[in-house]
């Protein structure tokens, strides 16, 4: 599973990649953000365009930027964040195909695109997306929740959405965040690798919990564990991989009706 660390840390990011991790993610995502979130406790960045040049000269690793959702200002982020060395652009807040086709007329090539699925709109849509020449998909379960007006962040793992997703998507996919083995709360961190490792997710996120977790702590000596703990779930017996999904859907607390259910088609918006 490829792992990208949101930071603009030079020294950090160059670090956390040259112990295994893949990438950076440089997040300009801050448009009606704060308002949408409001109350939600959620990480908004203030990263520039200034830091997603010096995180391009700090690494070789591979450059995310997630810019703003789309909108009137989409064609100058998307020149800019060429400019200053993106390998790829990650598209926000995607609510319909057109949105994603015009963003990839800007981009025209220069660069890659990826989207993230957090809205109920890209969920019903999630197939007409996946046709289109995208790097990658991940599927935002802080927003998609808000979007929801739900009060539970993992649901969408345990009602059969992420995995319904999955099945569609033919791009690296991508789903949550993972931090050290061990840490995690209020749902154990290992018991969500075990489940984006069953979804045969990609890649994933360092954020906030990793960073924290990270203090006082040597990246080339916890990047790999953490490589090497994922790697040893993929070669879990089917016993182990369903007694570690039982766990996940106990420890998110959704009810067992619904863990349980059949996964829904996704319907098409009218």
């Amino acid at each position: 599973m490829d792992l990208y660390l949101f930071t603009v840390d030079e020294r950090w990011g160059a670090d956390v990649v040259a112990a295994g991790a893949t990438g950076i993610v440089v997040d300009w995502e801050r448009r009606g953000k704060a308002r949408r979130q409001l109350g939600e406790g959620t990480q908004i960045n203030a990263d520039t365009p200034g830091d997603l040049a010096r995180m391009r000269a700090a690494t070789d690793g591979r450059l995310l930027c997630r810019i703003n959702g789309f909108g009137a200002w989409t064609a100058a982020e998307v020149d800019v964040a060429v400019g200053c060395g993106a390998d790829e652009i990650m598209l926000p807040m995607v609510r319909t195909t057109a949105e994603v086709d015009r963003t990839l007329e800007l981009v025209a090539g220069r660069c890659g695109l990826g989207i993230l699925i957090e809205t109920q709109d890209a969920v019903h849509r999630a197939a007409e997306l996946a046709r289109r020449p995208l790097t990658r998909i991940y599927v935002g379960l802080n927003d998609l929740r808000i979007d929801r007006r739900s009060d539970q962040l993992f649901r969408p793992l345990v009602d059969g959405t992420v995995e319904d997703v999955r099945a569609r998507v033919t791009q690296p996919f991508g789903v949550g965040g993972l931090t050290l083995p061990g840490g995690g709360f209020p749902v154990p961190g290992d018991l969500l690798a075990a489940e984006l490792v069953r979804l045969g997710t990609d890649f994933s996120f360092l954020r906030r919990s990793f960073t924290a977790d990270m203090a006082g702590r040597d990246p080339f000596t916890e990047v790999p564990r953490l490589l090497a703990a994922l790697t040893a779930l993929r070669s879990a017996p089917p016993a182990e991989v369903a007694e570690r999904r039982a766990r996940f859907v106990a420890a998110v607390g959704v009810g067992q009706d619904v863990a349980a259910a059949p996964v829904p088609a996704l319907a098409r918006p009218a």
